[in-house]
């Protein structure tokens, strides 16, 4: 196919293994077309998207590599990308910008600073754990009661984010994750929830100094602007705090409907047989809380297989169809084998990209699900499995609600 053939994303990623599949049909890396029309290339296979995302020519930097950068800026139905590549973060930076504020951010992550933090992560596990016990009719949203609070309060903790700033940061990343809506006026809504809420989170802390890792970046602002600007102090909160949480309420929510469709492989977790590791890896696997990440940029032209992928254009990180693929995982990728061994996913990312709070979510998934199944063992779904909804985005894998049957 031609680049002229592109293939639109569904950009309410309802059915991400079906789009994969169909992707990876057609080659290694496929042109395709964002919310909004934007150009981009997606790799389908585990071993493509490993390579691009260790070639030190692909960069995640649009204001130096994307060849579109300047008309991005200009295109209204192109505006809602600004979220996540006209931020400047770890996320959309390249090189020794990069790595300067990768260290910046790297204390808040410690193994050290981690394991300080499980007797609260416990505690606040078991707090909404009975909390849920106590609902009347057995019933619950074990999203909204269980996976999206447990890692939203401890991240918020680690950053000081006062008790009044945590709903509406909430309900801003989700609205960054959202892209069914690629128009103008959503894009603009974004743009201006991440200067006032941030913004209010910055001046709060400013005022109110804490031991938390907003005060450290502010004093680093502060006292070295060299090593952190305050365009960069803003966006690096949005994405730490962000990413600190909202990927791991995707992974609990995933992990849990992921078991509660296999009861065998249910029953071989609470046996010992397998464990929680293999799990969460599995989930990661399969179901990985990003399926596409936008966007990183060929520094120069690359070739993949017999494609050529001119300098400047645009890649997305395809962990999803990574996941799925299966010339490294097998004829039955597709299925979930929690027992399968796949410690090797690409979920986390790899390399220097890694995500850098990758032990703090599976520390919190590592306490969270085997307390949930201990504490209701008869737990179940409260609707057929097919009736669970995918969140509206290609972006993030995971589900609205997780209406589940609490039964001890």
């Amino acid at each position: 196919m031609t680049v002229t053939d592109r293939i639109a994303l569904d950009p309410f990623g309802a059915d991400i293994p079906g789009e994969s599949a169909r992707l990876r049909s057609l080659g290694p890396i496929v042109p395709v077309e964002l919310p909004g029309g934007i150009p981009a290339w997606a790799p389908t296979g585990y071993d493509t998207l490993k390579e691009l995302i260790l070639d030190p020519r692909v960069s995640k930097d649009p204001r130096l590599h994307w060849n579109l950068w300047e008309e991005v800026q200009q295109r209204p139905s192109w505006a809602w990308i600004l979220g996540w590549v006209g931020v400047v973060n770890m996320l959309s930076t390249y090189g020794p910008d990069h790595t300067r504020l990768r260290k910046l951010v790297a204390p808040s992550f410690t193994h050290r600073r981690t394991e300080a933090l499980r007797t609260r992560v416990e505690g606040v596990t078991k707090d909404l754990l009975d909390t849920l016990t106590a609902a009347d009719d057995g019933v619950v949203d074990l999203k909204e009661g269980f996976a999206h609070p447990l890692p939203m309060r401890i991240i918020c903790e680690l950053f000081g984010v006062p008790e009044e700033l945590r709903e509406v940061t909430g309900r801003l990343i989700a609205a960054i994750m959202d892209t069914s809506d690629p128009s103008p006026e959503h894009a603009a809504f974004v743009q201006e929830q991440i200067g006032t809420v941030l913004g209010a989170l910055i001046a709060h802390k400013v005022e109110h100094p804490g031991d938390d890792m907003t005060t450290e970046l502010i004093r680093v602002r502060d006292e070295d602007g060299d090593r952190l600007s305050d365009e960069e102090l803003l966006y690096t909160l949005l994405l730490v705090i962000g990413a600190g949480f909202e990927t791991t309420v995707n992974l609990i929510g995933n992990a849990v409907v992921a078991l509660l469709r296999h009861p065998e492989q249910l029953a071989a977790v609470r046996s010992g047989e397998i464990g929680w590791d293999a799990v969460i890896d599995e989930t990661l696997r399969v179901h990985p809380s990003i399926a596409s990440l936008p966007l990183r940029f060929a520094v120069g032209e690359l070739t993949v297989g017999d494609v050529t992928v001119p300098a400047g254009d645009a890649i997305i990180t395809t962990y999803a169809a990574a996941g799925l693929d299966p010339a490294h995982y097998g004829p039955d990728a597709d299925a979930f084998d929690a027992g399968r061994g796949a410690e090797d996913h690409l979920a986390f990312g790899i390399g220097v990209h890694r995500c850098i709070g990758a032990p703090l979510a599976r520390m919190e998934a590592l306490t969270a699900l085997p307390a949930l199944f201990d504490r209701f063992p008869g737990l179940e779904l409260a609707v057929p499995g097919q009736e669970l909804r995918q969140v509206p985005s290609f972006i993030a894998f995971g589900w609205q609600e997780v209406p589940v049957r609490l039964r001890g």
